[in-house]
């Protein structure tokens, strides 16, 4: 499952996601409309539909009680190894972690492969919609096709999160920048380690 969602719905998910035990009984659009700071009911209520249209919250039927998490996103997050940073700019040294943090990740935003998330640092990618400071769910493996984000390591020891394109004679790596230039390898110079398949972020 896969679904964009704009900012304000992806703060009332993870909101929502955060909280989902706080609550005694499923949350009014009220009691989420002070609890996010919000001054508009209608709003909200917008955005609480397009989450029932991604199949990521249900309303109750209850019509004086409001929404919860849909049952299975509700019980699907599990743990992912946090393996560390991931340059969306120039290519940094790859840093190994020794003490791996573990983060909940929901099921839907993984693959059935094995997965881990790192967190984005730099603004290569912000076309993408990937911004500094989120963090990304890596589907763990060394081949990908042409026009998908993945993590790369050049040289052996430098990271970083692009585009890729490979060609016959070099792999191109390309920014969601319009401030900076696509990178150009020789095929021996670049390994795959992973596709992005998911995207957290926080608005705290």
């Amino acid at each position: 499952m896969k679904c964009t969602l704009t900012r304000r719905q992806q703060e009332i998910y993870d909101y929502l996601q955060e909280h989902n035990d706080d609550f005694d009984h499923p949350p009014t659009l009220d009691e989420l409309c002070a609890a996010l700071g919000l001054s508009s009911k209608g709003s909200l209520h917008k955005q609480i539909q397009a989450l029932i249209e991604a199949g990521l919250v249900e309303p109750m039927n209850n019509q004086r009680r409001g929404i919860r998490l849909t049952s299975t996103i509700a019980q699907d997050a599990g743990q992912l190894p946090l393996l560390g940073y991931i340059a969306a700019g120039q290519p940094i040294e790859a840093i190994e972690q020794a003490d791996q943090e573990q983060i909940m990740v929901p099921e839907w935003l993984r693959t059935q492969r094995p997965c881990y998330v790192l967190q984005v640092k730099g603004d290569s990618m912000i076309e993408e919609g990937i911004l500094d400071g989120d963090h990304i769910v890596v589907e763990g493996r060394t081949h990908a096709r042409n026009g998908e984000i993945v993590v790369v390591l050049v040289d052996g020891s430098d990271a970083t999160l692009k585009r890729i394109e490979q060609k016959r004679e070099s792999v191109v790596l390309h920014p969601a920048n319009a401030s900076m230039k696509p990178m150009s390898y020789s095929p021996d110079r670049v390994e795959i380690q992973g596709v992005l398949v998911g995207q957290m972020r926080s608005y705290h």
